[in-house]
């Protein structure tokens, strides 16, 4: 008898920032195959005796390909295991959990998930800059800042620039300085603030505020890699050092 897989969000770093959903299906599966944004301190959270697979993609170093995944997944349901598909932040942004889904979907084996906390979001909490702010941001937009194998960053540049919009971009480090000159030539001004979030939630988090006419010059000097997440927009006028405190304070009481 087929086993299944649990499509499971690990969230943004925080072991904290886990569901509790997404909890119980990793302490529930016997396999757990899990990408390299996971933490340890999350990964250590599996059932005792579970077998551990790494399949973790770095940029532009993708050591188990996408479609060797898929054949993973699929050999260790049909095995009978209990499979858990650990991937950062949510697996359905940009996590290519659709994907996954999709080919086990199609060869009849049950896919369960859990969401996870993603990235924006999380890089949001602790920062203290909200996605969303009356009067600033009606709306809130997600992009990639890469395309698959290379192939040239067409976004639309116009929808993007929108400047009563907080757009979001993951996966940008490499592209930052095209994707900040296509928002302009949209007349999206060259002063728009602008949040970088590195490793964001994790103790390793790394913060810089830059403008949109100044961003990629800033990201060079800073020498931020990925994962670093962008956010764009009015927004970003409301970070402040001190409410940041405060929301510290309280969160450890």
């Amino acid at each position: 008898m087929s086993g299944k897989v649990f499509l499971i969000g690990a969230g943004p770093g925080d072991p904290e920032l886990m569901t509790l959903r997404a909890l119980r299906m990793l302490q529930a599966a016997d396999v757990v195959v899990y990408d390299r944004l996971v933490s340890d301190e999350i990964l250590a959270m599996h059932a005792e005796g579970a077998r551990l697979i790494p399949v973790g993609k770095a940029p532009k170093c993708h050591t188990v390909p996408q479609e060797r995944i898929n054949e993973i997944l699929l050999e260790e349901a049909r095995g009978g295991h209990t499979v858990a598909r650990l991937k950062g932040g949510d697996p359905m942004i940009f996590g290519r959990g659709s994907e996954e889904a999709a080919y086990l979907n199609a060869h009849d084996i049950a896919v369960d998930y859990a969401p996870g906390i993603t990235a924006a979001q999380g890089a949001s909490s602790s920062s203290g800059v909200p996605l969303t702010h009356r009067g600033l941001a009606t709306s809130v937009q997600y992009v990639t800042g890469h395309r698959q194998a290379d192939k040239v960053l067409d976004l639309d540049w116009k929808r993007l620039a929108d400047p009563d919009s907080t757009l979001v971009i993951y996966m940008g480090v490499a592209n930052i300085g095209q994707i900040a000159m296509g928002l302009m030539t949209e007349n999206l001004p060259g002063s728009t603030p602008v949040l970088a979030v590195g490793k964001a939630t994790t103790p390793d988090e790394r913060r810089l505020i830059s403008r949109l006419d100044r961003l990629a010059a800033d990201v060079r000097e800073a020498e931020l890699k990925a994962p670093t997440l962008f956010i764009i927009g009015q927004v970003v006028s409301l970070y402040s050092e001190k409410a940041l405190d405060q929301i510290l304070e309280q969160a450890h009481g």
